[in-house]
C-alpha cells in the first residue's frame, strides 16, 4: 500500500496520531515528562501526517523560531513504515511549506552521537540523509543528555 502525506487538519488528529505514535515507538520515546510535552505541542504546533487508507503512520510537527528559521519539534513513523520514505516525505512536505513561507534554514535535534544508541544512530544517518548537518553537540539543552543539533539550509 502507498502513503500520503497532507497537512494535518486539526488538533485532536495531530493529538491522536502523536500520542500513538509515541506508544509505538518506546525505544525514542521513553521518557514521560517529554511525551507529555510532545503531545501538548500537537495541539498548537502545524505539521504533517503521513497515511495509508485512514490509518496514520507518520507525523512532523515544526516550530517556527524566526521568519528565517524553523525546527523539527516532533517527528515519528510507525515501525512498520521505517525505511520506506514516509519520513523524507514528511520531511520534504515540511520543508516546501517553510521555504514557501520564507524560511531559509531548518534544525532538529536528536540524541547526540556521544550516547551509544543504534536507534538512534539510525536516526541521524537518516537526518544526514535528508541534508542535515551536525551543527553542534551538547549536554545543556537536555541536563545530562547529549543533544545534537543538525541543521539544513532551505534553498530559495
Amino acid at each position: 500500500m502507498e502513503y500520503r502525506v497532507s497537512r494535518v487538519e486539526n488538533t485532536a488528529e495531530s493529538v491522536s496520531v502523536t500520542g500513538l505514535l509515541i506508544e509505538l515507538l518506546p525505544a525514542w520515546f521513553g521518557v514521560p515528562e517529554s511525551n507529555a510535552g510532545y503531545i501538548d505541542s500537537a495541539m498548537r504546533l502545524p505539521g504533517f501526517v503521513a497515511k495509508v487508507g485512514d490509518d496514520s503512520v507518520g507525523i512532523l510537527l515544526y516550530r517556527r523560531h524566526f521568519p528565517e528559521s524553523a525546527e523539527i519539534h516532533f517527528m515519528a513513523v510507525a515501525p512498520g513504515w521505517h525505511r520506506r520514505g514516509v519520513g523524507r516525505a514528511l520531511v520534504t512536505a515540511a520543508e516546501a511549506d517553510l521555504r514557501g513561507d520564507g524560511c531559509r534554514l531548518l534544525q532538529v535535534k536528536t540524541l547526540g552521537p556521544t550516547h551509544l544508541d543504534q536507534g538512534y544512530a539510525d536516526t541521524r544517518t537518516f537526518y544526514r540523509a535528508a541534508g542535515f548537518l551536525p551543527l553542534e553537540e551538547n549536554t545543556e539543552v537536555w541536563p545530562g543528555t547529549p543533544c545534537l543539533v543538525m541543521v539544513k539550509a532551505l534553498s530559495p
